[in-house]
């Protein structure tokens, strides 16, 4: 099946696409609150209630605890990420992105009713140590399905823009994550957000999940892979076949992506603590968020777009070029301690964010051949994840404790971007590649 034959397909699949469409973005944007929750949960609350014995004399280290929970589940994303690829390539995209939904929201309802420390003791830190690394296996296997998906159901000239849906899952799930955190934060008090109110969000997981997966059962397998069954053109050890000729191109998909999720964490995770040491109230921080995600959102969409007319490497490198510009001032806009200007230095972040994020599922899949490419993709977006986001909100918060300064946040930004910006240089410009099997 060529890639014109595909055009011409979509042309009449019209309402498939839009189904499509709907099922990789309300899909990616429930896997991402999921996540996300635990996130800002991480730098709101888990120090006092599951890290209490150094909560007394050490806040400032149980709060590197707490974050660096975060980064734990990162750890296990890459071994999602294989099990996913071996078994997506196998058996479908759809079965692994269904598994995976389920998968992580169970963990995370399963937070949502832990009890604290001061009930069981260190079972708590474990357990909920345990229910993130769940997240974390959840997470690798869940966006190089659903980027597939997206992008190999595109017509050849719209890969990029199809590609931007399950990247805005990323920013909806901020602003769905952090807009349920911002409406129980303004409607109780601080003893009942710290007593109960923080597991609501966990909660409303369960309900989410049970639509997710209404939607996405609606959908049918990727055109390409189906192509792959009908020839039997499967790979008996796709992950052996990948890094015996795809090595260098799952190492770049990796640098690549470093930057742009250790920036993106800074919106998720750091910027939460950071706000409240320059004296901004929790919903403060919270609006603002949401309201550079809706930046991040717009910026996704758009970028995918361009990614379609002027490449996916020159949109890349747009992207990382306006991350490193603005770290400084950004820092010394938020020194200010206005609330006004915190949000417009995000949302000015959710620029070079979204350049660097919404071209992503195009040029990650037309980087590698049909056999193995959920392995490929899946594998140098988790180790993109590991070397960028999974420690991203600790290192900020140490750099910020050691130093007294945020600046040293921005420096730390700017050499990821430095490195990314080399990588997605290396790259070959793909966009067009054969997609076919």
């Amino acid at each position: 099946m060529s890639d014109s034959v595909q055009h011409a397909a979509g042309a009449g699949r019209t309402r498939d696409e839009k189904r499509l469409l709907a099922s990789t973005l309300v899909g990616t944007t429930i896997e991402w609150y999921d996540f996300f929750i635990y996130a800002q949960a991480a730098s709101l609350v888990f120090a006092p209630h599951f890290f209490k014995p150094l909560s007394a004399d050490a806040p400032g280290v149980a709060s590197l605890l707490s974050l660096a929970t975060i980064g734990i589940s990162f750890l296990f994303r890459p071994l999602g990420a294989v099990v996913a690829g071996r078994f997506g390539d196998r058996l479908g995209r759809k079965a692994m992105l269904v598994m995976t939904l389920i998968m992580m929201g169970a963990a995370t309802a399963l937070i949502g009713l832990l009890p604290t420390y001061a009930q069981i003791g260190v079972a708590a830190p474990i357990l909920l140590i345990v229910l993130r690394v769940v997240q974390g296996f959840s997470a690798g296997g869940e966006w190089g399905g659903a980027a597939l998906m997206a992008v190999e159901h595109a017509p050849l000239g719209k890969r990029g823009y199809f590609g931007s849906y399950p990247q805005t899952g990323v920013p909806l799930g901020l602003i769905l994550a952090t807009g349920v955190l911002w409406v129980i934060s303004s409607s109780t008090s601080e003893e009942q957000f710290l007593a109960w109110g923080w597991r609501i969000p966990f909660l409303v997981s369960v309900v989410l999940i049970v639509f997710g997966y209404l939607v996405r059962r609606l959908v049918e397998e990727s055109p390409v892979f189906q192509e792959m069954l009908d020839r039997k053109a499967h790979s008996s050890a796709p992950l052996q076949e990948l890094f015996r000729s795809n090595t260098r191109n799952v190492v770049l998909a990796a640098l690549i992506f470093v930057a742009n999720n250790a920036a993106g964490y800074l919106v998720i995770a750091y910027f939460l603590s950071y706000g409240k040491t320059l004296g901004l109230s929790r919903p403060t921080v919270l609006l603002a968020t949401i309201v550079g995600a809706v930046g991040w959102l717009v910026f996704t969409v758009y970028s995918g777009a361009l990614s379609d007319r002027i490449g996916r490497v020159r949109t890349f490198q747009i992207g990382y070029a306006a991350v490193f510009v603005w770290m400084l001032p950004m820092f010394l806009m938020m020194g200010t301690g206005s609330g006004v200007l915190f949000a417009l230095a995000i949302v000015v972040l959710s620029f070079g964010i979204g350049l660097s994020y919404g071209p992503m599922s195009a040029m990650y899949a037309e980087m590698f051949p049909a056999k193995v490419r959920y392995s490929g993709v899946s594998i140098g977006y988790a180790f993109g994840a590991i070397l960028g986001g999974a420690f991203a909100p600790t290192i900020a918060e140490a750099l910020t404790q050691a130093t007294g300064s945020a600046y040293s946040v921005g420096a730390y930004i700017m050499v990821l971007s430095v490195i990314s910006i080399i990588a997605v240089t290396m790259v070959r410009e793909p966009r067009g590649a054969d997609l076919n099997a």
